[in-house]
């Protein structure tokens, strides 16, 4: 048997344990690394590589920037400005969609999710409204506003570097944005009916993490540190500096992960955290399961599986299906592999199989490179498909299937709506 044919394998188990929940998620993603070490797929130092991967730590810091605004009680007083305009929680679940969707068109999904999580479940657990009624909008708004720009994700990054190399016209900064508004505006429409049905309403978890501290003691805590306001400005101005870092992270040459963690070291240096709360502040269950299954993108990506996934599909209807049925076909191809792999190497993978294939067509691969972008950030229907999609796992109480449930209607919603938009800006045929 093909080391491919084991990682599929591995991965189909993988898909079960998740789904079933028999074991901790955290406890699956450790143990398919675990089995891709054993049947000799990846190599020792490969199975923890994913705790040093730039994302893990790129989490870890934001964890503890995001924990600062709710120590100090910055998240407090945001969240008290922000219910003054959203009195009710269909108004709160589209002020936070458009703020995520607006910052993360700039910003990572990542920090963006880092820093609103506290904010929205501090505002949820006062007003008495279901974490996980806004939390998935959260997690969506930020992949959609990736969608809008250039930089709003690194799978978009990934086509365009691609495409420079085999001397494509590259797509502008805001070009994304033809597909990503229209796409945006009907994501937080589906949130705010569709998506809001189909989200459980499950009671707020106990645990305490940075984003859960609205306990008794907690609220104490909050009280003394809102008259703190040393320690709120400090952790503004940490939390606007990082984002500067960010968006001009090409400029400057400091890569985000570093900025993360030189943040987080700041909140403990000025005292604005102690270390203990710092610590408290990590999910690990978050940490680990994002860190447990790098090793299986790696296996997918090295082994070829991946690519036995996309030839199998394409092969399936052949070169000549049309340039609608490929261009949904490598939609639902890169959306199937983001959720399994970064969105980064999903487009990564697939973008080269795209221009083969358009050249073949005798189409512009704009348009079928254009739909793997939005493929791409169309994880939706997992929790491992995308960091913010597993740090609002824990906070929001959810379910491995609660993902399916929700993200698959909007995934066929998307596919319908890039079917349509993508033909109308980027044709196949001159």
């Amino acid at each position: 048997m093909s080391a491919a044919t084991i990682t599929l394998f591995i991965l189909l188990l993988a898909a079960i344990l998740f789904v079933t929940e028999i074991i901790p998620v955290a406890a699956t993603a450790l143990l398919v690394t675990f089995l891709l070490f054993l049947m000799g797929i990846i190599d020792a130092e490969t199975v923890f590589s994913g705790f040093t991967n730039p994302i893990v730590i790129l989490i870890t810091g934001m964890f503890v920037i995001g924990a600062s605004l709710f120590e100090t009680g910055v998240a407090k007083k945001i969240g008290t400005l922000i219910t003054r305009f959203a009195k009710t929680e269909k108004q709160l679940l589209l002020a936070v969609m458009v703020i995520g969707a607006v910052l993360s068109a700039f910003l990572s999904n990542t920090s963006t999710t880092a820093v609103l999580m506290p904010i929205v479940i501090l505002i949820a657990d006062s007003a008495g409204y279901s974490r996980a009624k806004l939390l998935m909008p959260l997690a969506y708004a930020t992949a959609l506003g990736g969608m809008i720009t250039l930089v709003g994700t690194n799978s978009n990054l990934a086509v365009q570097g691609v495409m420079q190399n085999e001397s494509i016209q590259p797509f502008g900064f805001f070009e994304f944005a033809k597909v990503g508004v229209p796409l945006t505006i009907i994501g937080i429409i589906y949130m705010m009916t569709i998506g809001y049905k189909l989200i459980p309403s499950r009671e707020n978890q106990e645990k305490k993490t940075f984003a859960e501290n609205e306990t008794a003691a907690g609220a104490e805590v909050s009280a003394v540190h809102s008259k703190n306001t040393r320690k709120q400005v400090i952790a503004v101005a940490i939390l606007l500096t990082t984002v500067v870092f960010m968006v001009f992270e090409q400029q400057i040459g400091v890569p985000l992960h570093i900025v993360s963690i030189m943040g987080a070291l700041l909140i403990v240096l000025t005292r604005t955290m102690t270390e203990k709360q710092a610590y408290k502040s990590l999910d690990m269950s978050t940490i680990i399961l994002v860190a447990g299954m790098m090793p299986m993108a790696t296996a997918l990506s090295e082994t070829g599986a991946a690519k036995m996934i996309a030839d199998t599909i394409i092969g399936s209807v052949g070169m000549d299906a049309g340039p609608y049925l490929i261009t949904g076909l490598l939609f639902l191809l890169t959306t199937i592999l983001t959720s399994v792999m970064s969105n980064t190497a999903a487009a990564t993978l697939l973008a080269p199989i795209g221009l083969v294939i358009a050249n073949s067509m005798g189409a512009d691969p704009r348009a079928l490179l254009m739909a793997i972008c939005v493929g791409a950030s169309a994880a939706y229907a997992s929790p491992i498909g995308t960091p913010p999609n597993t740090m609002i796992y824990s906070a929001g109480n959810y379910r491995f299937v609660d993902y399916i449930k929700c993200g698959v209607p909007f995934i066929i919603i998307q596919l319908i709506v890039c079917l349509v938009m993508v033909p109308l800006f980027w044709p196949f045929y001159e």
